[in-house]
């Protein structure tokens, strides 16, 4: 009888073994996202690991999200999704500059009052031709993660353009903003993101530019002494998938991929929305000294720099059209 009960032990365990291991096998991983990103950390960051919450939890494990934070540039991550070396990217809007470049003014400084505003314009005839033209480049748009508005941050204040006047200001290298930077009277140098920190603090550069989550993620705190509230630039950043990639996927997968991209910009764009002052008063709490600037005469020296880029780089449509939406 105790021979008969161990050997009814044993074939209970084994049964179980084989369960879990064949159980093991039927969730495991059939697929590989890989995410990019800049940033080390942050909303950017965080959006994506929501999109993985979602996707992984949604496909029960088959499908597995892998991401890659702060160890590329922008730019590069951009290549690398748009020829499916990485299937996703969570990123600035440098996708726009690279591959729908007449539709670049959704970034550019001064264009858009607002975030509401940034998406009315996005969501409607514009938008659609812009994400349009980067399909057509093989990347296929997602999400949009609010950022907060672009600040300007220095060792002093800066209270008119004229404290401005021919300080080094680290920008990330894009020509358009450049050229406005330039003709506000700063000394633009282009700077990638992941030397951000660096070079603030080896004193390449005197000043920067960014939103609260970069300013903070990056510890600007630490190298500069100044928050300056010049409100210049709507900031976003864009969740896109390679587009070959995801036209293989099955119809179930390729809906998980957009309800997980929505659900992690909904998710993203709320906690920023209702954590932006926090930030703020973390970066005071750690120092900075926020400054209140003239911000109409910062605008009013921006401008012909900014008619300019509509006519010879954003003709698509015009800065009057896009104010007025």
């Amino acid at each position: 009888m105790k021979s008969l009960k161990f050997g009814l032990i044993l074939s209970i365990i084994a049964i179980l073994c084989f369960i879990f291991i064949g159980t093991g096998k039927a969730i495991s991983a059939e697929k590989t996202i890989r995410v990019g990103s800049p940033f080390k950390s942050g909303i950017v960051v965080e959006a994506a690991e929501k999109f993985k919450e979602v996707v992984e939890k949604g496909s029960g494990g088959r499908i597995e999200v892998k991401i890659d934070a702060g160890t590329k540039a922008e730019i590069d991550i951009n290549k690398m999704n748009r020829t499916g070396e990485i299937e996703m990217q969570s990123n600035g809007t440098n996708f726009l500059e690279l591959y729908a470049p007449p539709y670049y003014f959704f970034t550019g400084p001064y264009v858009m009052k607002n975030f509401d505003h940034y998406m009315r314009v996005w969501d409607g005839k514009l938008g659609q031709q812009a994400r349009a033209q980067l399909e057509n480049n093989d990347l296929k748009y997602l999400g949009t993660i609010y950022r907060g508005l672009r600040q300007t941050t220095a060792k002093k204040p800066l209270y008119t353009p004229a404290d401005a006047y021919n300080i080094k200001l680290r920008l990330p290298p894009i020509p358009s903003w450049m050229a406005v930077w330039k003709a506000i009277g700063a000394d633009p140098i282009g700077v990638p993101l992941p030397e951000l920190y660096s070079s603030l603090k080896t004193s390449k550069a005197e000043a920067s530019e960014g939103d609260l989550p970069q300013i903070q993620s990056f510890k600007l705190d630490e190298v500069q002494s100044h928050l300056i509230i010049t409100n210049h630039l709507v900031q976003t950043a864009g969740i896109l998938i390679n587009k070959p990639f995801f036209d293989k996927l099955s119809k179930a997968d390729q809906d998980l991929i957009v309800t997980a991209g929505k659900e992690a910009e909904e998710w993203a764009n709320n906690k920023i929305k209702t954590g932006e002052a926090a930030i703020l008063v973390d970066l005071q709490r750690k120092g900075m000294q926020v400054v209140i600037p003239d911000a109409g005469s910062f605008r009013a020296k921006a401008k012909d720099a900014v008619d300019e880029l509509f006519k010879t780089q954003w003709s698509v449509t015009t800065w009057a059209d896009v104010l007025a939406q």
